[in-house]
């Protein structure tokens, strides 16, 4: 079974494959206090509570936008898994061409993103990653990864507009019914929602355009994306796991 760690700047989402079937799926605060010990202390009793050994686990793949903690990481891969991870970084095979003017400054999550939305899904493809930013990428129809765009995630957007308001008030990320709001609340919340739900169209759109493909396949993942999904048009599919799945191809492609 192969272990994925996708490391995100409020997150990690990990998975446990078995082949291509995901037999378990666990999401767990980032920390960078956290010792070695604590973060292996805590991935060991979800093993334990589903009755499993993490020490039957054959390899591990981690990708990070967290470099602080990737040294606590590995060494707590070691010592509780007995496995030294394979990171997602320059030089690792990757099975598509990465047509960044410097692949080094490209982030491990979209590596992972782009393989396996070319695998999953073919191209000309589109995938976007609601995160603490939301980051867009753009494969050609032979899988070359040409660029893309990132943004400030949603929640990140409504926490820098109440908090550097004097008197715009905290507010749910939920979707009002209709994009005129009555009270200040409903205001903020079809503002940032429903302009957020318009400049993800338009960034696809202008995406679309400049590949030359306009029905340029969209999949979407991320924590945030259900959220703006259920009225973008423009999203094709929703799929949760595109990360994780794509550092299991490239555990696979590099061993």
């Amino acid at each position: 079974m192969i272990f994925t760690m996708d490391v995100g700047n409020t997150n990690i989402k990990t998975a446990l494959f078995n082949g291509r079937e995901m037999v378990k799926y666990w999401r767990i605060s980032t920390s960078q206090t956290y010792t070695s010990d604590e973060y292996g202390i805590l991935l060991s009793s979800l093993f334990t509570h589903e009755h499993m050994d993490i020490r039957e686990v054959e390899g591990v793949a981690i990708s990070s936008v967290v470099p602080t903690i990737n040294f606590t990481l590995e060494h707590m891969c070691k010592n509780y898994f007995g496995r030294t991870p394979m990171m997602v970084e320059p030089g690792i095979k990757t099975g598509i061409n990465l047509k960044y003017e410097n692949p080094r400054e490209l982030g491990s999550d979209r590596i992972a993103n782009a393989v396996a939305a070319f695998d999953q899904y073919g191209g000309p493809c589109i995938f976007i990653d609601f995160g603490t930013a939301t980051t867009f990428g753009a494969l050609d129809e032979k899988g070359n990864f040409l660029g893309g765009c990132i943004c400030p995630g949603i929640k990140l957007a409504s926490e820098a507009l109440v908090g550097r308001t004097s008197k715009l008030p905290r507010f749910e990320l939920i979707k009002p019914e209709t994009v005129i709001g009555r009270t200040t609340v409903t205001n903020l919340q079809s503002g940032l929602i429903y302009g957020y739900i318009g400049q993800v169209d338009y960034l696809v759109k202008r995406m679309r355009a400049e590949l030359k493909a306009p029905n340029a396949f969209v999949v979407a993942t991320g924590g945030m994306a259900v959220l703006v999904a259920q009225d973008d048009k423009c999203i094709d599919k929703l799929d949760g796991l595109l990360t994780l799945k794509g550092l299991r191809i490239l555990y696979e492609r590099n061993h």
